[in-house]
């Protein structure tokens, strides 16, 4: 059976690095992404220079019926999917939770949240022994924020994390007998364009002499813990983390 993985968010940072080794390793890869289709078509184009096969898929996984579209497109154009990075997420501008407002809540927890669910929801539907699959493996790129709360930065976003560490808890308790295997990686001060975002492009440089290892973390470091986790390295590996955080 062929290997296929989806990554959303997949045109930069952490997802694209994933694509580009899960390609190296012999996975079929689905490059989702929500507006930058330059980058996207570069990490395919990378792909498949090295003899690897990939598309780049648009979708605003935010919105149900685009989950869908991507995970039928995969389908019809790759093949069944064995293996799901939920990797796409976003914060917001730097602030105290008094100033936060409902829209931004909203944005923040479709994105890092819902858009997670969904997608491990139509994985499973694929992967899962109880629906005639054969298994697969589900990594969901959650944050050492969960853990460290980002005070005065992104409470809000590490709350999302959090929830996406629960998440992972209990879905993998529910499909562990369907052989499916769903973990997480908590990376932290990884060098990605997502501190732009909020407002602090260097925010890694200012922080790293607090990291006990000082220095931050590179995007490929995160995509060697996210394979290992997808690879039957971890085959008796499910409903666990990998913290990536310099000793944080």
């Amino acid at each position: 059976m062929g290997k296929v993985i989806v990554i959303t968010g997949a045109s930069r940072g952490i997802g694209a690095a994933t694509a580009r080794l899960a390609a190296e390793r012999g996975y079929t890869v689905g490059v989702n992404y929500l507006n930058n289709r330059d980058a996207a078509d570069r990490v395919v184009e990378d792909i498949r220079a090295n003899g690897g096969r990939a598309i780049a898929i648009a979708a605003d996984i935010s919105m149900e019926k685009d989950v869908i579209s991507l995970f039928k497109t995969v389908d019809s154009q790759l093949g069944t999917v064995t293996a799901l990075v939920n990797n796409a997420g976003i914060l917001e501008r730097q602030m105290r939770v008094e100033e936060v407002n409902a829209a931004r809540l909203q944005r923040i927890f479709e994105v890092n949240v819902m858009a997670s669910i969904l997608c491990a929801r139509e994985a499973v539907k694929r992967m899962s022994s109880k629906r005639g699959g054969n298994g697969g493996a589900i990594v969901n790129v959650s944050s050492a924020a969960a853990r460290l709360g980002s005070a005065g930065e992104y409470v809000d976003y590490a709350a999302s994390k959090g929830a996406i560490d629960s998440f992972t808890i209990g879905l993998s308790k529910e499909v562990a007998a369907e052989g499916v295997r769903v973990n997480a990686v908590r990376p932290a001060f990884i060098y990605t364009d997502i501190h732009a975002s909020g407002g602090e492009p260097d925010r890694v440089d200012r922080i790293k002499d607090t990291i006990p290892m000082q220095r931050g973390g590179q995007p490929e470091e995160v995509a060697q813990a996210i394979m290992w986790l997808v690879s039957d390295e971890a085959s008796y590996v499910t409903g666990t983390f990998i913290d990536l955080s310099g000793g944080m």
